[in-house]
């Protein structure tokens, strides 16, 4: 198990000083246990990127608590000297666009985290052909980025998020370029994976498709958020 999943308590960001400070978050609160995938929706200007941001430790609250698994990230300060490292190895992303490296192949793509975590190469491919058998995509273990199509990439970039073993996954927008049924196929994957990995998931979306799939959706609105049940919606 991966110990607490996500727990945010009372994060704040306020970008700016005096008369032109901006409160982006304002007292969030949210949880994901192990083996969750929670939807985070509202509008542009809402808090949704900056609350990312402060998740995957890409910019620092202003206050509130972080547990990301069992480790207490920030309180009310940093609490991890080396927030390159945090990244590397608790935090999975998952974008809308692939980003996938042009000239290394499929397995190269997904097994460079571990890599550059200093595991050793055999044992990263290895890793990696483990997960790319999981996602169904194994077969294009020797293809090169150019070579696969939307879907297959989107499948290339979860494995790549999913490599290290994080506690935590964030995605941004993840079926935004797909259409309807693939949309479905990543979704159903990301629950597959938290079940099997114990992660715990966010999927920031806007994407009306796929948000009767959530079991719990979280509203954030003018930097506050706000927790409801969600249909559930079967993805058989």
């Amino acid at each position: 198990m991966n110990g607490n999943g996500i727990r945010i308590e009372g994060l704040k960001k306020r970008y700016g000083k005096g008369d032109t400070a901006v409160d982006a978050l304002k007292g969030v609160d949210m949880q994901v246990a192990p083996g969750e995938v929670v939807g985070l929706i509202g509008p542009s200007g809402s808090g949704k990127s900056t609350l990312l941001k402060c998740l995957g430790a890409v910019i620092g609250p202003s206050a509130g608590r972080m547990t990301l698994g069992d480790e207490v990230i920030y309180d009310d300060g940093w609490k991890v000297r080396d927030l390159r490292a945090l990244r590397r190895d608790k935090i999975g992303f998952v974008f809308q666009a692939p980003y996938l490296i042009p000239f290394l192949d499929v397995t190269d793509n997904v097994a460079l985290l571990p890599m550059l975590a200093g595991v050793p190469n055999g044992k990263s491919r290895a890793q990696a052909i483990e997960l790319l058998t999981a996602l169904d995509v194994q077969h294009r273990a020797s293809a090169m980025p150019a070579q696969l199509s939307g879907g297959e990439q989107q499948r290339v970039a979860i494995a790549r998020g999913l490599v290290n073993r994080p506690p935590v996954i964030l995605a941004d927008e993840p079926t935004a370029p797909l259409d309807s049924e693939r949309a479905m196929a990543v979704i159903r994957i990301l629950n597959d994976m938290a079940r099997k990995f114990q992660t715990a998931i966010i999927v920031v979306t806007h994407d009306e498709k796929i948000i009767p799939t959530f079991k719990r959706i979280y509203h954030i609105r003018d930097g506050v958020t706000h927790e409801e049940a969600g249909e559930g919606r079967s993805l058989d």
